[in-house]
């Protein structure tokens, strides 16, 4: 019987890359894709202000307007947290029933990772046209991956195996 250290290590490493570092590059590929588009505030405003407006007829532009920028952050704090799971994830590369102890030193690699890749997104949009580097956003995409550590955490502590 293999020990989980040699199949994470062993002849598997082409296998253990696919399962849990693919998904990370395919995620960011993605974030990376939407920071390109120098249109991207358009885009979802053309799907989320007209729907807002049907549902909430009374809602004056400036308030339709302040709830497309509040999805918007919301977006922001939704995708970081998925990449700060995804990390997590292929930092640990977690076995069924997996008995070992939470560990805050993997879940800190996953969040400097966040926080690098968020900042290093805002940088690139320095160079999109009609796009800005705003350090909130940052803070925010951040702040996502905190919520998704623990919330893991918080499953971990409530569903640990015995």
């Amino acid at each position: 019987m293999s020990s989980p250290s040699v199949r994470r290590h062993g002849a598997g490493a082409i296998p253990n890359f696919l399962r849990y570092w693919l998904p990370v590059a395919v995620w960011m590929g993605l974030v990376f894709s939407a920071s390109a588009d120098s249109q991207s505030f358009h885009h979802s405003s053309i799907y989320f202000e007209p729907l807002v407006r049907w549902l909430f007829p009374q809602l004056s532009p400036a308030q339709v307007e302040a709830l497309h920028h509040a999805f918007r952050k919301t977006c922001h704090l939704t995708e970081y947290g998925v990449l700060a799971w995804l990390l997590w994830r292929a930092i640990r590369k977690p076995l069924k029933r997996d008995a070992r102890p939470w560990r805050w030193p993997e879940a800190g690699l996953a969040l400097a990772l966040v926080f690098a890749y968020a900042a290093s997104d805002e940088l690139h949009q320095v160079f999109v046209p009609n796009r800005t580097a705003q350090i909130s956003d940052v803070l925010i995409d951040t702040s996502g991956g905190v919520a998704a550590l623990l919330l893991l955490w918080l499953r971990w502590k409530i569903f640990k195996p015995s």
